[in-house]
């Protein structure tokens, strides 16, 4: 069972593997009429409920097909010039002939009611005249069949069907009582689509308000650096590009103004010595309260000393986090820190085995289970990186292969951190941050390497950034 969003990323990822939107409308649309005439095999007066959008539109493909057995008419709640989509404009013109368009429909003529009104999308309280329709279906005595989900589901009102014949997977939420008998129908999303990671994701990116102001769309908190100045940096420019609105590095005194020299974008706070002490947490629990996200890891070096104080801020952060680089090496000292935090560890093969205490398979799709379960002991989402990235929860797992042998470069899992706490500090959760930046972060080694092959640098990916991540948000805009 998937979250409702994770429909719409299937749909938007098989079109982007070669599977078009209209192909899926008609495979859903035969399949809700087959269920229907394989129940009903004699003769029904059928009314078709349809909205504006593409449910509207699978209801639509399946009128044409029940017509061929039953006396069929299609009710649309609004003009036909309200259609909200080509392909489901496409599919009003082979129904057109028996629609009608009225919210005020008796529909106590009929034997079975298909509604096909709102997909997984509705929300809050139905507006009319869709309110009116769904007050009618609920009202007459026909047998009740869904398509894809009950209309108003997460809404009010909702329909009250006897059967739903949903796609693909039962949806969060469904049971018997809300959407009656669940007939799941496969309708030719291919397996790919589930598996990768894709553009599909980025449903999942929050889109900046126009009227947002500094600070609105995100304050990350990167603590790092010390015995090595790059890391950090790296991963600040990897921040800001993700679209954060502030970055705060907090850094020891040895590494502060390289890094403050580096980009006059970051706001630099210098520690108290040549490396991350426990005298710095003080300072670190002040910044934190300024933050919504924290990475800590790049560059901090592997002293004991360092390690005690990373486990020291991770026990008593309260703020979502990214554990990489160093960091991860030092919760593995100690993983009970972990205990209640909340956020993305991104380790490569050899940071799992400290964490897992082995090390991961070799065939990626048996990373999963592995990777899964390392989740669900740590009680973080984990980004293996890879040839093939593993994206894993407790509860669910992903594949990305974007990327390259080119960003074998030093300086490119900084960049990926970067990108991965930004989506943190701009609220999203870890699995879907974690997803979005190893997608974003491949993508764009992949433009970078077009341009520059093996040759590319992790500054190249972080100048590619705006590029790989703009065609990905266009569609929802």
């Amino acid at each position: 069972m998937l979250p409702l969003k994770e429909f719409s990323v299937l749909d938007i990822n098989a079109e982007q593997l070669g599977v078009p939107t209209g192909f899926l409308m008609e495979n859903a649309g035969r399949a809700v009429a087959e269920v229907i005439m394989e129940r009903f095999p004699e003769r029904r007066r059928i009314a078709v409920a349809c909205g504006a959008g593409n449910n509207g539109g699978d209801g639509l493909v399946a009128a044409r097909y029940l017509k061929e057995r039953h006396d069929v008419t299609v009710v649309m709640a609004e003009p036909p010039d309200q259609i909200g989509t080509d392909i489901a404009r496409d599919a009003y013109e082979g129904v057109k002939d028996a629609a009608t368009v009225s919210s005020k429909e008796d529909f106590g003529h009929f034997d079975i009611i298909v509604d096909a009104i709102f997909g997984t999308g509705a929300k809050g309280k139905i507006r009319e005249p869709y309110d009116s329709v769904i007050e009618r279906i609920n009202a007459s005595k026909a047998y009740v069949v869904s398509v894809d989900v009950p209309s108003g589901m997460n809404a009010s009102p909702t329909v009250r069907p006897e059967m739903t014949v949903t796609f693909h997977d039962t949806k969060e939420g469904m049971n018997k009582r809300n959407s009656g008998e669940i007939v799941v129908v496969d309708i030719g999303i291919p397996a790919e689509a589930a598996l990768y990671v894709g553009p599909g994701e980025f449903i999942h990116y929050p889109l900046p308000s126009p009227d947002s102001h500094k600070g609105m769309n995100g304050r990350a908190l990167i603590i790092g650096g010390g015995p090595y100045t790059g890391a950090p940096t790296l991963a600040g420019l990897g921040a800001y590009r993700m679209k954060v609105d502030l970055v705060h590095i907090a850094t020891p005194e040895r590494s502060f103004l390289p890094i403050a020299m580096a980009s006059p974008n970051f706001i630099v706070h210098p520690l108290s010595d040549k490396a991350l002490r426990m005298d710095d947490l003080p300072v670190l629990f002040d910044l934190m309260k300024k933050a919504d996200a924290v990475l800590i890891g790049p560059g901090l070096g592997n002293a004991q000393e360092t390690y005690q104080a990373i486990r020291a801020f991770i026990k008593n952060c309260d703020r979502p986090l990214v554990i990489d680089a160093d960091g991860i090496g030092a919760v593995s000292q100690e993983m009970r820190v972990l205990e209640g935090k909340s956020g993305v560890i991104t380790p490569h093969a050899g940071e799992f085995e400290l964490l897992a205490g082995k090390r991961p398979p070799a065939d990626y799709e048996k990373r999963m289970n592995p990777t899964k379960a390392l989740a669900s002991r740590t009680g973080m989402t984990i980004l293996l990186k890879g040839r093939i990235d593993v994206i894993a929860s407790a509860t669910r797992a992903k594949l990305n292969r974007t990327g390259n042998a080119g960003m074998s470069v030093g300086g490119t899992g900084d960049v990926l951190a970067g990108e991965t706490v930004a989506m943190l500090a701009r609220g999203v959760e870890p699995f879907d941050a974690a997803r979005m930046a190893a997608f974003i972060n491949g993508h764009a080694g992949d433009l970078a390497y077009q341009e520059l092959g093996f040759s590319l640098l992790a500054t190249d990916v972080i100048d590619r950034i705006p590029h790989a991540l703009k065609p990905m948000l266009d569609r929802f805009l």
